[in-house]
């Protein structure tokens, strides 16, 4: 019973007010990026922003925050590459778990790309368009109709993703709570598409997104970064 009671997806217990789903969408874009000094050194603003936020989700990110404020640069820089670039089941690039490094993969890129530019933003050369960070930065701070849209339809990824951060004990599934707690409950369909995902693991072509690589865009309009 306790082993449910860890995986179960967090949910709010009120419903948000957009300013704070906002807000939970802005500070995760924030956290989930690379640790490094630039981000750390916002950690007072952020722990003021998550103060104003409602359980579970406030507690969720304050113990991140505390994850972060207690181990050091080094360590928090190889904790970061070892669990979301050496891990291909914990990655950031919400497309990579259906294709992997296909061609199947550049057309699903096309639905980000197209969507932000959509919005009136580029994207540079440091970053795929379906960096988790990247897609909720553009739901805070550019498009929240067009970025919740894309975030729900990755919705069954993302909770993979939560699961198995947790299931390695990794202190980044406390920010995937409180991303998955500000999105629609999980669907028959969404269940039916995470235990697909699971079995099947990312495919390993490596091949057909040489186009976006190279793309000279990543939020240029709206003042955002990519990872470092």
């Amino acid at each position: 019973m306790s082993l449910l009671k860890l995986r179960r997806r967090p949910e709010p217990a009120v419903a948000l007010p957009e300013a704070d789903r906002l807000l939970v969408w802005r500070l995760a874009a924030l956290l989930l990026d690379y640790p490094g000094r630039e981000t750390l050194a916002l950690l007072d603003t952020v722990s003021s922003a998550v103060e104003r936020l409602p359980g579970p989700i406030g507690p969720l990110l304050t113990e991140f925050v505390g994850y972060l404020r207690g181990t050091d640069e080094i360590s928090l820089a190889a904790t970061y590459v070892e669990t979301f670039d050496l891990r291909k089941r914990a990655s950031l690039h919400l497309t990579f778990y259906a294709y992997g490094d296909t061609r199947k993969r550049g057309m699903a890129l096309l639905r980000f790309k197209h969507a932000y530019q959509h919005a009136g933003v580029e994207l540079d050369e440091r970053e795929l368009p379906d960096h988790l960070p990247v897609l909720l930065e553009f739901a805070a701070t550019v498009d929240p109709v067009g970025g919740e849209r894309l975030l729900g339809e990755h919705l069954p990824v993302i909770e993979l993703l939560r699961l198995s951060l947790a299931d390695t004990g990794s202190p980044y599934a406390a920010v995937l709570g409180a991303v998955t707690a500000t999105l629609p409950p999980l669907t028959t369909a969404d269940r039916r598409r995470i235990a697909e995902l699971a079995a099947q693991g990312p495919p390993d072509e490596d091949v057909g997104l040489e186009p976006f690589a190279m793309d000279p865009s990543l939020f240029t309009a709206s003042g955002g970064e990519g990872r470092r």
